[in-house]
């Protein structure tokens, strides 16, 4: 069999277009030769190996094939790391959308989507074509409960640590969400969007802390302060996950990273901090998570009920 001539750079490495490696100089022949892997008409993989995934070469060969087109839904949610649980994100199937005014998206391997979309809705991420953060939290709504919709929300609100982020501003703002939802009344979920919203809170640093929070105003204990400064005396300061200041409780959830050596000689000061200062400290993990939180509901509620708390 006759080896075909090696592709230019990017092409030998990337999934590319027909059309763009034809302006590049490539023939047609080259283009139609069996070792390339076809996913989609009008695209080309040189690795037959990489044809599966919805790596950002892959979708940008996509939305580039598709005029006037952008990932979004479950594939944008995925893209931005978005925390919470959709439904059905782990399929096969790369998400892209359109204007209402165009044809929606049909090609092998896409699922199509279109709608109504404002300038600032889609960014450019790489090279890539992408709905918002803010869009795309808008657009999984409908699949999502209104629970893990506020684990999103909270995540875009959340105050950012420069040090170690590299940024300073949150990825939204409460009206910005207000006005998304504004922007498209009638949109399938918009109304789980809506009340997801008001349960959104500043202040979460992780989605289990999110469900922690609803959990236990769920179980009807008062709401707390999310990661707030606690001035626990000669300059000890510290930012319980949760607070509820009036009583001197500091809830705490220990994640995975908890478990990590030099993490439990820091959760131990931590404690001993607030102990001095004559704080309860009340360790969650994700065991008491477990069947609607209960254990977790029961572990702050006793501690509170220990400070003075009483049910209204």
């Amino acid at each position: 069999m006759r080896t075909p001539q090696p592709l230019p750079q990017p092409f030998a490495a990337l999934p590319f277009t027909f059309q763009e490696a034809l302006d590049a100089g490539v023939t047609p022949g080259r283009l139609r030769h069996r070792a390339l892997h076809k996913p989609s008409r009008g695209i080309r993989i040189p690795d037959a190996s990489d044809a599966s995934g919805a790596a950002p070469p892959l979708l940008r060969a996509l939305t580039a094939v598709t005029e006037f087109s952008a990932v979004s839904h479950a594939s944008a949610f995925v893209l931005w790391d978005l925390p919470g649980f959709l439904p059905g994100s782990d399929e096969p199937g790369i998400h892209i959308s359109r204007p209402d005014t165009m044809a929606i998206p049909r090609r092998r391997g896409v699922v199509g989507h279109y709608g109504q979309f404002f300038p600032d809705e889609i960014t450019n991420l790489n090279g890539l074509l992408v709905t918002t953060r803010v869009r795309t939290w808008l657009d999984v709504s409908r699949k999502m409960s209104i629970d893990e919709l506020t684990v999103v929300a909270d995540h875009l609100l959340r105050i950012p640590r420069p040090v170690f982020e590299g940024r300073s501003e949150p990825y939204a703002t409460i009206r910005q969400l207000g006005d998304m939802l504004d922007r498209h009344k009638g949109t399938p979920g918009i109304r789980k969007a809506r009340l997801a919203l008001e349960q959104a809170r500043v202040g979460a640093d992780s989605a289990p802390e999110t469900r922690l929070r609803l959990a236990l105003e769920r179980g009807g204990l008062p709401e707390p302060e999310l990661n707030a400064p606690v001035d626990l005396g000669s300059g000890v300061v510290r930012h319980p996950d949760l607070a509820y200041r009036e009583y001197l409780v500091a809830v705490e959830y220990d994640g995975e990273q908890h478990a990590d050596p030099a993490q439990i000689v820091r959760d131990i000061a931590r404690e001993e901090d607030f102990a001095r200062a004559g704080w309860s400290s009340v360790r969650i993990s994700k065991r008491h998570m477990e069947n609607g939180a209960r254990a977790a509901v029961a572990k702050v509620r006793t501690a509170l009920a220990e400070r003075g708390w009483r049910p209204r």
